[in-house]
């Protein structure tokens, strides 16, 4: 692992590398309310394995980067894609295979878009371009997600409690729920967070639709990834991105939710270097 704590263009963001810089560079994109640690280091450490180099990084308003006024992010998501090119410019990679999970799917369809010359491939995992008519999350989680307003922020007790259980509502029933691994992920990002109430400003970002009504446009090789029995972000959204991407591959997986399980490292990663393999540019 690398890593580095650094300012661009006056934003100050935390992310970190695996593998050897020489291989073709991937670019790990994770959700809203999640720092980096949900990209979980076994995770990335298989995924460089297979010959490529891992930069996983926290958004502004969670882990290590940037933390602005709870319910007053003052950035766009136009922004947090451009986050994506200052990490890459940090590392000293021209290109990259870009894969975004939930809000980072979002944020990859933007990045393929807006700077389509820093893009080899995209994969995108549990996400949406949020068309029209496209049915709605469960009543399970926009209930679970009620309850936030009522956390107190600074017990970490409480926090961590809020983030396992969020979880546990946003698996899917094919495996069974990784209680301790998830506990743990939520002690580290709640032990190396500058302040977990700020991720909470997530849901207060606005703009990218000027992209997400494009992909259509879109014209790197992409994947999508998606569960059946995905709560949050239902499994014909999947479907219907896939369908609305040229040329674009979906991998469904069968019972699962909106969720890295370990129990689909194996054929999430092997996807991920199939799709990578093909365009070995830097």
């Amino acid at each position: 692992m690398n890593e580095r704590l650094f300012t661009m263009d006056g934003i100050e963001l935390c992310a970190e590398s695996f593998g050897n810089p020489q291989h073709p560079a991937i670019l790990l994109i994770m959700g809203a309310q999640a720092s980096m640690v949900w990209w979980d280091e076994e995770f990335c450490e298989r995924l460089a394995a297979q010959g490529r180099y891992v930069i996983r990084y926290d958004n502004r308003d969670v882990g290590r980067s940037a933390t602005y006024e709870v319910g007053n992010p003052g950035y766009t998501f136009e922004d947090m894609a451009d986050d994506a090119i200052r990490v890459l410019d940090r590392f000293g990679t021209e290109k990259a295979h870009i894969v975004g999970i939930s809000m980072g799917g979002m944020l990859t369809q933007i990045l393929a878009l807006r700077h389509p010359a820093r893009v080899l491939t995209v994969t995108l995992l549990a996400t949406s371009n949020f068309a029209p008519d496209l049915p709605p999350m469960e009543d399970k989680v926009m209930a679970y997600f009620t309850e936030a307003a009522a956390i107190d922020w600074t017990n970490d007790d409480a926090v961590i409690a809020f983030t396992v259980g969020k979880w546990k509502v946003l698996a899917g029933p094919r495996h069974s729920f990784e209680e301790q691994r998830i506990y743990d992920l939520a002690a580290a990002e709640v032990k190396r967070s500058r302040n977990m109430a700020s991720m909470n400003n997530h849901g207060m970002v606005t703009g990218g639709e000027s992209y997400l009504t494009r992909t259509g446009d879109i014209a790197v090789p992409s994947l999508v990834i998606h569960g059946t029995e995905d709560p949050i972000i239902p499994y014909a959204h999947g479907v219907a991105l896939a369908a609305s991407i040229p040329g674009a591959a979906l991998v469904t997986l069968e019972g699962t939710g909106h969720e890295l399980h370990r129990d689909d490292w194996d054929r999430i990663i092997g996807e991920i270097t199939r799709h990578s393999g093909g365009n070995r540019d830097q």
